[in-house]
Formats: structure tokens, C-alpha cells, sequence
């Protein structure tokens, strides 16, 4: 990773294979992922996505030490997100990226988004 590059590992669960010492990483924030009662429901089922993510805003909304060193890294350059899903539409990572992007265009845009998947 260059410059001002920063990668996080967003969960509890690291991803198998991938050694510790081999991967960069500038910090492992197991708070930032989903609660393991919301992982545990969700289970990567496809159907649930929606309803995930909904569940998942509001766990971040209210975890802000959580997601606090995400922001700063990315207020200052690019940031990856390391999930340990195998499945690369539907994982935390994925919903958490969501969120910071709207979360960047304004808290209307992410109040709006919790709410459209709730409905959904």
C-alpha cells in the first residue's frame, strides 16, 4: 500500500489463509463490525441483505470509537476494508463502506438509506 494508504479488518473474524504478519494492516477493529447476534442472524443470506444493513446502520450510528478511525484514515487518503466473508456482495465490509460514503455526503443521505432498507 502506498502513501497515505490504510487498511482495517472490519470484524471479529479474521479470514483464513491469510497470515497476520503478511497483511499491512493498520489496525483490526473487531467493534466495527456487526454485532455477533446480527452476523449470527444474518448468516450471509442474500434475502436478508436489506434488512442487515438496516440493522447494521443503526449498530454503527451508535458505535462511533468504532468507526472513528476509519473516518480519520479516509478524511486523509485511500482506506481498505478487510472482510472475512467469502461472498463479495453481501458482507459487513461492503454495508460499512456504504455507510461512510453516506455518512461523507451528509447525515440526511444515511437516515434516508437506514430507512429504505427498512422498508424494503
Amino acid at each position: 500500500m502506498e502513501g497515505s494508504e490504510k487498511a482495517f479488518v472490519v470484524g471479529g473474524v479474521w479470514r483464513r489463509g491469510i497470515k497476520k504478519y503478511k497483511v499491512r494492516i493498520e489496525d483490526w477493529l473487531k467493534a466495527g463490525g456487526p454485532s455477533t447476534a446480527l452476523r449470527q442472524w444474518f448468516g450471509h443470506d442474500p434475502k436478508r441483505w436489506g434488512e442487515f444493513r438496516s440493522r447494521y446502520f443503526r449498530e454503527l450510528e451508535k458505535n462511533i470509537e468504532a468507526r472513528k478511525p476509519i473516518e480519520r484514515a479516509a478524511a486523509r487518503g485511500r482506506v481498505t476494508l478487510v472482510y472475512s466473508s467469502h461472498d463479495e456482495e453481501h458482507n459487513n465490509a461492503v454495508a460499512l463502506k456504504e455507510f461512510l460514503e453516506a455518512r461523507r455526503k451528509g447525515s440526511e443521505t444515511t437516515k434516508r438509506l437506514r430507512h429504505r432498507h427498512a422498508a424494503a
